[in-house]
């Protein structure tokens, strides 16, 4: 296996850059500064993507479906500063996060997206709607939140999937499994075993 490699992609040029100086000393680094740059640079050697959503020309949001329709093996993260509304509920991302973005965020978000591609697609789509559950709760009010036949769908799934997986979380520490997520953690009561030998 080669060197994990990051794409980053911001149409705020010092945004990039300063994304870029952080990771380089762990990472190999490409950068691209709007949406067709990044599909230009996009390849099977990308680990994991950092994209802004809102760019001039092609949106994070059209390089998104590209990576999913051309079904890429990576992982993507929207590192925006457009707060998310319900229609993140039909795109195909594996984390999202608000800027400004510190350095240590940086890499929590980066240590995030590869630990979630060692997991199989269960484990994978399970993180996916749980961050896209956090993003919404930490943006939208409670009254908003409960009215919403989508949001409701999403709990749902996310409470079957719960059920998949409880036999394969036992087997995961509780803080290895915890610390995959960032605040405001999900519930994890359902999957929450004591029976462990």
């Amino acid at each position: 296996m080669g060197e994990t490699t990051i794409l980053i992609v911001d149409d705020e040029s010092a945004v990039t850059d300063v994304y870029a100086a952080h990771l380089e000393s762990e990472y190999v680094v490409r950068t691209a500064y709007d949406g067709s740059e990044a599909l230009e640079k996009l390849d099977g050697d990308i680990d994991a993507v950092l994209l802004d959503r809102r760019m001039p020309g092609m949106s994070g949001d059209e390089v998104l479906s590209h990576i999913r329709e051309e079904e890429y093996d990576v992982r993507v993260a929207m590192v925006t500063a457009v707060d998310p509304d319900f229609d993140i509920l039909d795109m195909g991302f594996d984390d999202y996060v608000v800027k400004p973005v510190s350095r240590d965020e940086l890499f929590e978000t980066v240590d995030r997206l590869l630990t979630y591609s060692t997991y199989d697609d269960t484990f994978q789509e399970y993180f996916s709607l749980v961050s896209k559950r956090a993003a919404l709760e930490t943006s939208k009010s409670q009254s908003a939140l409960e009215t919403n036949e989508e949001y409701h769908d999403l709990t749902d799934r996310i409470e079957e999937l719960e059920g998949d997986l409880d036999e394969a979380v036992t087997g995961l520490e509780d803080e290895e499994f915890g610390g995959l997520f960032r605040m405001p953690e999900p519930d994890f009561d359902s999957i929450d075993s004591t029976s462990q030998p």
